[in-house]
């Protein structure tokens, strides 16, 4: 398969090596664009009053790959390499591997996230892969769950365009509980704004947050409660895949507010 790489801990880091490399040794024809240094939590932020600039990449990944390093967001990336660097669409979009999870509310402003949506947007199936652990360096397990995705992909494909977010506990491939198909979970943060001073004497923030643990999550309107949250199902080491999509619409949302009439009576 043709495979489009990006991610945003950037060109150097260690998830998406691994990731290029082990699709690059099974055979795939990988190109990876990456931001040029760390642009995490940027969302689906992109460039418009800047250039961007791209530069080739040598001697980092497998010689069979073609790498460059961007100056832009996780989402310039992909459109960049989509509209620009490539000379044929690609089969399939990778973002990551992500160092530190993306799990439930996480994904809004995930540019690991982001840059797999900018493929489904673009109308190319994606998957956001990322590691459960800000210090764990065992990428090995989820790049070989994306080896093995891809292979099954080859045989039967996706029947609708989607993007998998899909979460690796830090832990080997024989540790693996298994593959939970998960829906997207809540999960809240203990915001701490820790207040400093820098050698000039002017104060400055650092947003220093902390997941809460146990918060409750709520059913989903479309699905049966017996589909675990990716929050849930990760900590009981599981591999978790949730289908995700770009359109935002709240379909119950629009029949509360025509029951309401609110679309009339404003203008009256």
């Amino acid at each position: 398969m043709k495979l489009l790489i990006s991610n945003d801990d950037g060109i150097f880091a260690l998830g998406v090596r691994t990731l290029a490399d082990t699709l690059a040794d099974a055979g795939h024809d990988v190109t990876v664009v990456c931001p040029d240094r760390e642009r995490s939590a940027t969302g689906h932020g992109l460039t418009l009053h800047d250039p961007i600039r791209a530069e080739v990449v040598q001697s980092i990944f497998h010689p069979s790959i073609k790498a460059w390093s961007c100056s832009g967001t996780p989402s310039d990336c992909v459109k960049l390499a989509l509209g620009a660097l490539l000379d044929s669409p690609p089969d399939f979009v990778l973002s990551g591997i992500n160092h530190g999870s993306n799990l439930g509310t996480d994904i809004l402003y995930s540019g690991t996230v982001s840059a797999a949506m900018e493929g489904v947007i673009e109308g190319i199936p994606s998957m956001a892969l990322s590691l459960t652990s800000f210090t764990s360096q065992e990428f090995q397990t989820a790049a070989t769950f994306a080896k093995n995705f891809l292979a099954d992909l080859i045989k039967q494909p996706l029947p609708e365009l989607m993007l998998l977010n899909v979460n690796v506990p830090p832990i080997k491939w024989e540790e693996v509980a298994g593959v939970a198909i998960t829906r997207q979970g809540i999960r809240r943060y203990f915001d701490t704004f820790v207040k400093r001073v820098d050698p000039r004497g002017k104060t400055y923030y650092w947003l220093a947050g902390e997941a809460l643990q146990d918060v409750e999550q709520p059913e989903h309107l479309h699905l049966p409660p017996n589909i675990e949250t990716d929050v849930h199902a990760i900590v009981k080491n599981y591999i978790t895949v949730t289908p995700l999509q770009y359109n935002l619409t709240n379909a119950a949302g629009v029949h509360i507010l025509q029951d309401w009439g609110l679309s009339s009576s404003l203008l009256t």
